[in-house]
């Protein structure tokens, strides 16, 4: 699979708070699915990366991921 999204199998998403995603189809025949494939930087350089059905789901999925990373440095300051 080609893509835009990686270098050498690297994230590309390298600037801190940006997002990247693209679409792609998986299976075969009339099984075909189409998936996103997102990446998220954070602020503080973590990738935050993840396949699901639709954008927004992978939205929902990074703000939890954020949410969560929120809470735990919350907990340890």
């Amino acid at each position: 699979m080609t893509t835009r999204m990686t270098e050498n199998g690297v994230s590309t998403c390298r600037k801190a708070g940006s997002e990247q995603f693209e679409k792609f189809q998986t299976g075969i025949g009339r099984r075909k699915r189409t998936l996103v494939q997102y990446d998220y930087r954070a602020y503080d350089g973590e990738l935050f990366s993840c396949v699901a059905p639709t954008l927004e789901e992978c939205r929902r999925k990074c703000n939890g991921w954020l949410s969560e990373k929120e809470r735990k440095e919350a907990g340890n300051e």
